[in-house]
């Protein structure tokens, strides 16, 4: 681990300015992904700015009617909020499917947005990796990439992004709100991660200095119908192969409104509004899932080892829209 420096901010303004001031720092707040990042000298930053003792702490309605999550909310708190497990279920669910119970009770809401991902190549100082050194080249591509993307790919990366919040936040059209050098701005979910193209090494599209003080969820939480299905090697404590957030709204047996998103697939959150369109206005049945599932995988190339992940989506969006519209058991 290299040298740096710390500082310990009283306000988001002063925790901004601290950033920018310094070339290669960074924020921190859990530090359950950052500090096993920097013992493993993938990150080197000069300096750290602490901000734990910021006013970002809080869950509170907004005036749209939704869900205002602080940035410095833990996953544990945000999980077993009382707000949230009754109007967005789906994604208590989702947090409390990743990670172990003593991550959560550490990690931030702010730094579950930033998670880097879990290729073996990015870890391993040992071998070329263009998100970690770029230009350096792609160990995962031509190598053992079981664990890798099958949608949005480029030639330069096929690296996932890990987090299963995300999932949900993207199914659920959160925004996060950041406060940086030029001030507030928005940004939608669906545009805060980014896919690889030719700058793996940016996994968002956050500005130098910018901060995310907050996520807010839209009033529509789709309480009654969701599910999130997380496939993966072992029960516990493991990242997605493949995992799928799936929400409903339902008039009878027709579907009303739609949303699946998935995780594990892509360098982001996946979502294809035309695949949820499909559904709008037909019977919820497996036939119509399975036209989602087909049209959310359009596109999808496999690796070798990983082609394997094109056909368990399919499956898995399927089970999971079946889940959340309780026609089937769910375990």
């Amino acid at each position: 681990m290299n040298s740096f420096s710390y500082s310990k901010p009283a306000s988001v303004t002063d925790a901004v300015g601290e950033q920018t001031a310094h070339q290669q720092s960074k924020f921190i707040a859990g530090g359950t992904n950052l500090i096993d990042l920097m013992k493993e000298n993938v990150e080197r930053p000069d300096h750290l700015v602490d901000i734990n003792h910021l006013p970002l702490a809080a869950i509170e309605d907004t005036e749209a009617g939704g869900l205002r999550l602080g940035a410095l909310v833990t996953n544990a708190d945000t999980a077993y909020h009382e707000q949230v497990e009754k109007r967005y279920p789906l994604l208590a669910q989702t947090i409390l499917a990743g990670a172990s119970p003593q991550l959560r009770n550490m990690a931030t809401n702010g730094g579950n947005l930033f998670q880097r991902t879990r290729c073996y190549y990015f870890y391993d100082n040992a071998t070329p990796c263009n998100k970690r050194e770029p230009g350096s080249g792609c160990g995962a591509i031509n190598g053992y990439n079981r664990i890798h993307a099958i949608l949005g790919t480029s030639n330069q990366c096929i690296a996932t992004h890990p987090s299963d919040m995300c999932v949900a936040l993207a199914a659920l059209d959160a925004t996060v709100q950041v406060s940086g050098p030029n001030g507030d701005r928005s940004i939608p979910i669906a545009d805060f991660h980014r896919l690889p193209g030719d700058e793996p090494q940016r996994d968002n599209t956050v500005q130098a200095g910018e901060l995310v003080t907050a996520i807010d969820l839209p009033a529509k939480g789709f309480s009654e119908y969701h599910a999130y299905l997380k496939l993966r090697d072992r029960a516990s404590y493991a990242f997605a192969l493949v995992s799928v957030a799936a929400a409903l709204e339902l008039d009878g047996d027709t579907v009303t409104d739609a949303r699946v998103a998935l995780g594990g697939v892509a360098h982001k959150p996946w979502r294809k509004p035309e695949a949820e369109a499909l559904l709008i206005g037909k019977p919820a049945t497996k036939e119509n899932y399975q036209l989602v599932a087909e049209k959310l995988l359009e596109g999808a190339t496999g690796f070798g080892h990983n082609t394997f992940k094109i056909e368990l989506a399919k499956r898995a969006i399927v089970r999971a829209l079946g889940i959340a519209a309780k026609q089937e058991p769910t375990e």
